[in-house]
């Protein structure tokens, strides 16, 4: 591990708000698998398309809210705004957990809980993501993304285990009663934070044309265009998970709840792996971008053939650690190369693009699993990571970035650097 990996940490209010988050990413993880295994296994007989159904429903406001959600997140006080949000997910936690507990919930109960759950976060993820900014310096602020995404994928370790342990011996309605404590965690560490200790930032003017600004923003640069387009691809169809491992564990391997929640530990594993990778880095570079995206790809297409539970976990694994180390590049290069006024719009868009596409992809991968099985699934999720990986590299042939020189007897494919890029990192552009 790189020297300077968990260097945020030495920063007082980072380290309060990095303790209460990861108590609240472990609730996170819990609830999702206890809502997909209610769906998957007590309200429906296996219907991958209702999970899809679902999982639709909880991330399509973020594409019908992004433009009130960014501006949100540059105009309003982020801590204020995030005691609301995490505070209307914990009783929508408590509402579910209450009728699964009472023996009323059905069907529709959990599609209008996701939807009003979908709502909620559309507002917190652009305020979560961009909020970092306001704890650290801009040297540190690399760093901090990546850390944020190893908590959120250290929990995914614990909570899906945990989830499991619970679901078997006292029941789904526990979990999503837990969950609804852990909100406590961020709200408690959002109230530690020293407010003259929080970075400034530009207060963006409120103008009638603002909020689509960050769409105009992003499309008037061709880099930020190209990333955008990658995590559609692999957004809309490959982070589809929870369908991915359920319908595996369930109609292949005749899995329990117990064993699917391991095997999305097993996928946590590889995604700290990837995000402690991403921290050491001093700046995201494109040839992490370009190698994530190639190998989700290749992993999704080798995972679709694997034999065994076991073997089908170790593979989840690289695919883990390939989606982390895409995603948290990703992030990370966006908001270094966004001007500090429009970044919470666009960390909305880039929020919405990344898991708001779950709706376009979702209800497709589950009808193609229920149609042809989890394993042709599966082959969604492959093409989506080749295909992004195209992408960024017509782009950078595009823009002269490739070539191929001649050393020795074989040729080799050099990427060159970005034109005024420093040594230290190379952020796609």
């Amino acid at each position: 591990m790189r020297p300077g990996t968990f260097r945020s940490l030495r920063n007082r209010n980072y380290r309060i708000w990095a303790s209460g988050a990861i108590v609240s990413n472990v609730g996170t993880w819990m609830q999702r698998i206890g809502q997909d295994w209610v769906v998957l296994t007590e309200l429906t007989d296996n219907n991958a398309t209702a999970v899809g159904i679902v999982t639709a429903l909880q991330f399509g406001p973020r594409v019908l809210l992004l433009p009130l959600t960014g501006y949100a997140a540059d105009h309003f006080d982020r801590r204020k705004l995030l005691v609301a949000t995490q505070a209307g997910m914990g009783v929508l936690a408590f509402g579910l957990g209450l009728l699964c507990l009472l023996g009323h919930v059905a069907l529709w109960h959990v599609y209008v809980f996701a939807f009003l759950l979908g709502c909620v976060t559309a507002f917190d993820a652009p305020a979560r993501q961009t909020f970092v900014s306001d704890l650290v310096t801009q040297r540190d602020l690399a760093n901090a993304v990546a850390l944020n995404s190893t908590s959120f994928n250290a929990a995914r370790m614990i909570g899906p285990a945990v989830a499991g342990v619970l679901i078997s011996h006292i029941g789904v309605g526990w979990v999503f009663l837990v969950n609804a404590l852990t909100y406590a965690g961020v709200i408690a560490s959002l109230g530690f934070l020293r407010a003259d200790e929080l970075q400034p930032r530009p207060r963006p003017v409120r103008t009638r044309g603002s909020l689509g600004e960050g769409m105009r923003y992003v499309w008037r640069r061709g880099d930020l265009r190209t990333v955008f387009v990658m995590l559609f691809l692999i957004g809309t169809f490959g982070l589809n998970f929870a369908i991915y491992i359920s319908t595996m564990t369930v109609s292949v391997f005749g899995g329990d709840a117990g064993q699917y929640g391991f095997l999305t530990s097993m996928m946590a594993v590889g995604s700290v792996s990837g995000a402690l990778l991403a921290a050491g880095r001093e700046k995201p570079g494109v040839a992490s971008l370009l190698g994530g995206a190639l190998l989700f790809g290749t992993g999704f297409a080798v995972a679709a053939v694997m034999p065994g539970y076991w073997s089908f976990g170790v593979v989840l694994a690289v695919i883990g650690l390939a989606a982390q180390t895409f995603t948290t590049t990703a992030n990370a290069a966006v908001q270094l190369s966004t001007e500090p006024a429009l970044r919470g719009r666009v960390m909305a868009l880039l929020m919405t693009i990344t898991l708001g596409g779950a709706p376009l992809g979702a209800p497709l991968v589950g009808w193609v699993a229920d149609a042809f099985g989890p394993r042709w699934a599966m082959s969604i999720g492959a093409a989506s990571g080749l295909a992004a990986t195209a992408v960024g590299v017509a782009y950078l042939a595009h823009a002269g970035r490739i070539a191929i020189e001649r050393q020795g007897r074989w040729p080799r494919i050099v990427l060159r650097p970005r034109p005024g890029a420093d040594t230290a990192g190379d952020p796609p552009g």
